[in-house]
């Protein structure tokens, strides 16, 4: 007998979708006779993702999807922008299209924009009104003023009431499926799948709803779907479920699941023994990592920037140990918009974390699995060709004449891929320098070329055995960007960095690198580890490959406790 081979399933990521005809009660910007409803350039460039972008790029992944004959697809948290009522029923409307026309199956799990706590929470966004003005709309009555508007289809819903519009997509049972539970049980009621969390000091406490499921939507297919979206109680006096009676789930993650959802663990070790035990082969996956996705070529940035977002969102090692213990072998996340696989094992047991790409952050892709009894190939399908929205790009130039600002690099961008690069430039300029990299060394280094950085640590000619090839003029700038994006897209981004770019790259890292110990406060420090980032990077990039197969324990091969 061959072995099972099962039918692939798409992976997509933190698609953030944002609708450019969604309705937040104003006009939105006319380009050439088009009514859009534009989020800001100003808060892009900002932003760790692209809004407006967004629904293009999910049309096309899902196109992707069709034209591959892929008939299950995981939606790995994020899906929506912000969890906006609009957005979310527009998004329920997509996907419920996509089925009836080519039957595909969605499986979904929420991320910390889809949905907030018990009641939900109100959000304020800038949009382009006429002529490409700054516009904010708000869900929050309270604050509107002359120049904020206000939109009640901008609030995000809480739980179970923000599931409600993706009901059909694996959060509620549904006939087709060959098998599906809970960690409550069989039950699919709201009310039937809650879970009691307590402030630190015990005075609050909530009776909160898990989305958490298994569902077997082939035979021998099993799919772990993890909500490890965590809602803290928080110590002192608050109206009853308000959003700041909570920490954000943002950082979080699985370092709040060991404090607060130890029960969903007890669930992974019983459904995997059960795989094993019947023969399935089992997949994990939640919105968060389980093991971090830069396998320790992050560790730079505590050191050079204190806590990043990237830092406070690294999962412990107590993470790690819990989930080999459990028993998970393959875990699929999001969340950090980032390109990475990262391997742990021990007595016996491995743990593989596939970090899946954002579609609305450099580099664009999503993951095809390929499962069979015995291995599972992960495939990587990069969205980088896809054409510029030339509407969009002309919003933007609009907004930015307005402001009496330099129109950006990005809005001439030939395909999305590039555009996506020149957004990494813009963020770095407006969001890193301006709220994680120590003011001095901005000031020292930012807008200077990168010789002469080099030789402002007593570097002359004679004893700088790298060769520049023509890039002695190279703006630091454009090396800095160039970190971050192999940071975010390891080796999905090698093809996007010019290889002359490359070389001089390793040579700074070999040549000035090192490992992040104490910094002491100086530029020729910051620069040792810096580079030394840079090289782990480097590796990190080069080692990696859009395709891998990992192997899985042998179906019915129980591994002990």
């Amino acid at each position: 007998m061959g072995v099972r081979h099962f039918p692939p399933v798409a992976v997509i990521a933190d698609a953030h979708f944002h609708d450019t005809s969604a309705d937040f009660g104003f006009t939105g910007i006319n380009v050439d006779g088009q009514q859009l409803t534009m989020r800001s350039w100003s808060d892009t460039r900002q932003s760790t993702r692209v809004f407006n972008e967004s629904a293009d790029a999910l049309r096309a992944a899902l196109d992707q999807v069709a034209a591959r004959n892929i008939r299950h697809v995981v939606l790995l948290g994020d899906y929506t922008d912000d969890g906006q009522r609009a957005t979310t029923e527009t998004l329920r409307g997509l996907l419920q299209a996509h089925t009836d026309t080519h039957g595909t199956a969605f499986y979904a799990l929420p991320g910390n924009h889809d949905i907030f706590g018990p009641q939900g929470r109100h959000h304020q966004k800038e949009f382009l009104g006429e002529a490409g003005r700054s516009l904010s709309i708000t869900s929050n009555p309270s604050t509107v003023d002359d120049c904020v508007a206000f939109s009640d289809a901008m609030y995000c819903e809480g739980y179970p009431s923000g599931l409600n519009p993706m009901a059909a997509f694996g959060y509620f049972r549904r006939p087709e499926y060959l098998h599906w539970e809970t960690p409550f049980g069989t039950s699919d009621a709201a009310d039937d799948r809650v879970y009691t969390v307590t402030s630190p000091d015990g005075s609050n406490v909530y009776r909160l709803m898990d989305a958490s499921y298994l569902v077997e939507p082939e035979p021998g297919l099993w799919l772990l779907m993890i909500d490890a979206n965590v809602f803290e109680p928080l110590d002192g006096q608050f109206e009853r479920g308000e959003e700041a009676a909570f920490t954000d789930s943002t950082s979080g993650g699985w370092n709040a699941m060991l404090r607060s959802k130890r029960f969903i663990l007890n669930w992974i070790a019983d459904v995997s023994q059960r795989a094993k035990q019947q023969g399935k082969t089992l997949m994990a996956f939640s919105h968060y990592p389980a093991l971090d996705p830069f396998d320790g070529a992050s560790g730079a940035e505590a050191v050079l920037f204190g806590e990043t977002n990237v830092v406070r969102r690294t999962p412990v090692k107590a993470v790690e140990d819990a989930l080999l213990a459990a028993g998970v072998t393959v875990h699929f996340s999001g969340h950090l918009h980032v390109e990475g696989v990262t391997r742990r094992g021990a007595s016996g047991r491995s743990l593989t974390n596939v970090a899946v790409p954002s579609l609305v952050a450099f580099p664009p892709a999503f993951k095809v699995v390929h499962a069979s009894m015995t291995e599972v190939a992960v495939e990587t399908v990069e969205m980088s060709d896809l054409p510029v929205n030339d509407l969009l790009s002309q919003g933007y130039g609009r907004e930015t004449d307005i402001r009496g600002e330099q129109r950006d690099l990005a809005f001439t961008a030939g395909h999305y891929g590039d555009f996506l690069r020149q957004h990494k430039r813009a963020l770095v300029r407006h969001r890193y320098f301006v709220k994680e990299w120590p003011a001095d060394i901005v000031a020292a280094i930012g807008n200077r070329p990168v010789w002469d950085v080099i030789s402002s640590l007593g570097v002359t000619d004679e004893t700088m055995p790298i060769r520049f090839d023509g890039l002695a003029d190279l703006p630091m700038f454009e090396l800095i960007a160039d970190w971050y994006c192999l940071r975010q897209g390891a080796s999905l981004a090698l093809s996007h960095i010019e290889p002359e770019r490359l070389m001089l790259y390793r040579s700074l890292a070999s040549r000035f690198g090192r490992a992040p110990g104490v910094h002491d406060g100086s530029l020729s420090s910051f620069l040792g580890i810096f580079f030394g980032a840079l090289g782990l990077f480097l590796d990190r990039a080069e080692g990696g490959a859009q395709n891998l197969v990992l192997s899985i324990p042998t179906v019915g091969d129980v591994v002990p406790a």
